[in-house]
């Protein structure tokens, strides 16, 4: 899980609204996982050194998303430009999945209130 200091201000970043929404099921451009996306920030709010020791990093003045990933126990943190919405229809694996939502309809999960942990 990603650290977010919260010394670190984000103010001078531009705000960019989300283009995927909570439920929508993604696909990374670069590592090809699928992920149902949990929560999306409209700019990068990760610790300035979990960006940097990232092996790639995005411009942090874009969204980033809160990705459950198929398969896994895992959730990952993109950046908008690395995602692409998935068009498998399947449902995706993952324990957290009731944790966060509480329907899958028409290829995307319906939000639960649960908030995401900051």
């Amino acid at each position: 899980m990603i650290q977010i200091n919260p010394s670190f201000s984000e103010d001078r970043l531009p705000a960019s609204k989300p283009r995927y929404e909570p439920g929508q099921i993604v696909r990374h451009k670069r590592y090809g996982y699928r992920g149902v996306i949990v929560a999306a920030d409209s700019s990068c709010q990760a610790d300035p050194a979990w960006y940097m020791a990232n092996k790639t990093q995005p411009d942090r003045a874009q969204a980033w998303y809160h990705v459950l990933v198929d398969g896994t126990a895992s959730s990952t943190y993109p950046a908008e430009e690395n995602l692409i919405l998935d068009s498998d229809p399947s449902p995706i694996r993952h324990p957290w999945l009731e944790k966060f939502f509480q329907a899958f309809e028409q290829g995307r999960y319906i939000r639960n209130d649960a908030v995401w942990p900051a």
